[in-house]
This record gives C-alpha cells, sequence and structure tokens, in this order.
C-alpha cells in the first residue's frame, strides 16, 4: 500500500470514481497520516506534541451535490454508502463512512453552507497502523469541502485549524473516537521538511525543523500489525482517568500541573493508577519542551534519548504498549537506533526509531527476525520523510 507513487493513486482514484458514479469527478484532494515524534496522550490534557505528516495519503476524488445526498465509495471496499445530510448521526452512516459523513455534519453546524458530495477514497497511509488514517480521511474530504463550496479555508493557517477542529469534532461525536486534535492538526498545518508544535491548550503551534536527511539519519516506522482500535473502550478509560484527576487537583488540564511540584501533585491522588497516569502526561509534555530544543541545536542523541524515555513512560505508566511494540523498539536500540518510541495511541499500531540510513535495512530485517522468532505476525518496515499537509491534488 505504501509503494504507489502520488500521480498514480490520482489517476486510479479518478477512474474508480468515475467507474462507480458515471462521472469524472470535479478534482482529487488528499491529506497525510501522520507520525508523532513525541508527545502521546497529551492532546486532550492541554498538552503538546510533535506530529510531523507522511509522505502516505489519504485521496479523496470528489464532486459536489446540490441534493443533500452524501454518497462515498472506496477502494478498498466493495458497495456505495449513501446517506442524507440530514440524518447524519452517530449511528448513521456508522462504520467508515461516519468518517467522511461527520466532516459535513460538523461543517452544517459550524454554520458553513455545504451540501452533499459523491466521494470515493483510496489511501496509501496502512490502516489500523496508528499512523491516523481516520484523520487523513477527514481532512482530505475537509479540504475537497473548502473548495468546492467555496470556504476558502486552506489559504491561512487560521482556515486550516478551522477546519481541523471540524474534523476532530467528527471523530468524537459521528465516528464515536475521543481523539484529541493532534492528527487532524498535522494533517492539514504540517510543512515539507518540518515537525509541528502544537499547543494544544492554546491552539498555536509553529513548524520546528526536522532533516534527518542532513545528518546522514532516517525515520524507520514500523507497523508492527498488532491490532489497532481505538473505539474499544482503553483510549476513552485514559482520557476518563485525567480528566478526573484533574478535577480531583483542582485544575482545567494536566498541563498546568508544573513538573517541579509533580510529586506533590501525585501525593494527592488516591489510586496508584491515576497516579502514574497523570505521571506519564505530566513528564511527557516536558519530553516535548526537550526534544523541540534538541532539534533546533541539531541533538539527535538527546531527541533518542528522550524518545527512549517516552516509550517507557506508555509502557509503565500509561500501559498502552504491548509486546509488539516492546519487542520492536527494544530491537531497533540492539541495531543502534539512537532512539524509539511506540506512536500513536498504542494498544498496536507503530513505532518509530532515529537510526543511520546507512543502517536501515539491517535494522528493519532485525525487526522482522525478532517477530519471527517469537512467532508474531510479521512487520511492515519503511522509512518516511515530514512532508506537507491536506491540499489538492488535480
Amino acid at each position: 500500500m505504501t509503494g504507489r507513487a502520488p500521480d498514480e493513486v490520482v489517476e486510479s482514484v479518478s477512474r474508480a470514481f468515475e467507474r462507480t458514479f458515471g462521472n469524472a469527478p470535479t478534482g482529487v484532494w488528499s491529506a497525510p497520516g501522520r507520525v508523532n515524534l513525541i508527545g502521546e496522550h497529551t492532546d486532550y490534557n492541554g498538552g503538546l506534541c510533535l506530529p510531523i505528516a507522511l509522505p502516505q495519503r489519504t485521496y479523496a476524488a470528489v464532486s459536489r451535490r446540490d441534493d443533500g445526498v452524501l454518497r462515498m465509495a472506496s477502494a478498498q471496499q466493495d458497495g456505495v454508502v449513501e446517506v442524507s445530510l440530514d440524518d447524519i448521526s452517530p449511528e448513521q452512516p456508522g462504520g467508515w463512512g461516519a468518517y467522511v459523513a461527520g466532516v459535513l455534519w460538523a461543517l452544517r453546524r459550524d454554520g458553513l453552507a455545504v451540501d452533499g458530495l459523491d466521494v470515493l477514497v483510496d489511501s496509501t497511509v496502512p490502516l489500523g497502523a496508528g499512523l491516523s488514517s481516520s484523520a487523513a480521511l477527514e481532512c482530505a474530504v475537509a479540504a475537497a469541502s473548502s473548495d468546492l463550496f467555496d470556504l476558502d479555508l486552506l489559504a491561512t493557517a487560521d482556515g486550516r485549524a478551522r477546519l481541523a477542529a471540524r474534523c476532530v469534532e467528527a471523530e468524537n461525536v459521528i465516528a464515536g473516537a475521543p481523539t484529541g486534535g493532534m492528527d487532524q492538526s498535522a494533517a492539514l498545518l504540517c510543512d515539507d521538511a518540518a515537525a509541528l508544535l502544537l499547543d494544544c491548550r492554546s491552539g498555536g503551534s509553529r513548524q520546528v525543523p526536522f532533516d534527518l536527511d542532513a545528518a546522514g539519519y532516517v525515520l524507520l516506522v514500523t507497523d508492527t500489525r498488532a491490532e489497532h482500535a481505538l473505539v474499544d473502550g482503553q483510549y476513552a478509560a485514559r482520557r476518563e482517568a485525567c480528566e478526573a484527576a484533574a478535577r480531583d487537583l483542582g485544575v482545567g488540564t494536566l498541563r498546568e500541573i508544573d513538573p517541579a511540584g509533580l510529586e506533590t501533585a501525585l501525593e494527592r491522588l488516591g489510586s496508584d493508577e491515576v497516579r502514574r497516569r497523570v505521571r506519564h502526561v505530566v513528564t511527557e509534555i516536558e519530553r516535548v519542551t526537550l526534544a523541540v530544543a534538541a532539534l533546533e541545536s541539531g541533538d539527535l542523541v538527546e531527541v533518542g534519548r528522550l524518545f527512549d524515555a517516552s516509550h517507557a513512560s506508555l509502557r509503565d505508566d500509561y500501559e498502552v504498549s504491548c509486546e509488539e511494540l516492546d519487542l520492536a523498539t527494544a530491537t531497533a536500540r540492539s541495531g543502534g537506533a539512537l532512539g524509539a518510541r511506540m506512536t500513536g495511541g498504542g494498544f498496536g499500531g507503530s513505532c518509530i526509531a532515529i537510526v543511520r540510513a546507512s543502517d536501515a535495512d539491517a535494522v528493519a530485517a532485525a525487526i522482522a527476525a525478532a517477530f519471527e522468532a517469537e512467532g508474531l505476525t510479521a512487520p511492515v518496515s519503511f522509512t518516511v520523510t515530514a512532508s506537507g499537509p491536506a491540499a489538492r491534488d488535480r
């Protein structure tokens, strides 16, 4: 899925649209998946995170309709899903179509004049890999809607941030996944060769240079193929624990806890489990700040150390890692990686490692061999560069 060239996907999704709906699409838009370099489970706690956009993208061939009907098809599935805009709800249309329909629902709820669409989607973002294929889908449709309905929200950072917020609302309310706003912000705001420092309390963001190639390194992503889902209750349970802890501590979000006063704050919490959850969030936010400073000074060794510390915290305090993620990160470190960590919500998905470009194939092979030795499903590893945001391709 990750090997197709962008022009090839644009052409194939256009042809599939015409076969499905009987006419050529007005255009094709795409949005990237994302890798979060560091800052996991901080977004819904008002914290900081540092994602990059991936070269792998979700493509949407789209034409507008004027009858209040949304028709959706996917290159990955048979059939057409149809729903009236007036009938969109957490129950309708359900499935993958909820991520598309939710975008139009949220734009209408924001007072924006949108109508129906015909949409056919294809993707090179690995599904279920923790690389935010769902946000890529939402943001591709949002970008198309902005252009087709003359909303003009792609022209400015503020407009793109508004689109991102609507996509978050779509995922939370209509798709029923209680995620924060990092994924959609990354898909709509990231620049080439840069990471996006996103302040989830203020909504502000800025670009941080991220060009490993110049230093002779690459970012190796390993899709562990471990089952990954954010709507099975575990993600929601972590979020609810954090929100309850914030209430108990008398703060709006865990972002307000000063790392210097963390131990004092933890003593006020009655559960060891909740204390561990809070410790992860507060220390992870601090690690983002340190990672930005390290990137800006060119200290990749320090970035790697922070990757390792982040993974340990996610594994031990937040308890969202799994056997496959732990094995992949440990094997990458043994193979010479500067650092490695799980990325995304956890419970499966992908990990990332900073490795020398000359070592990438060997590290990927070592991870595959380690999985085979443990009788695990074969992983898929690939290198990525920081890429650009949602845009029109044709």
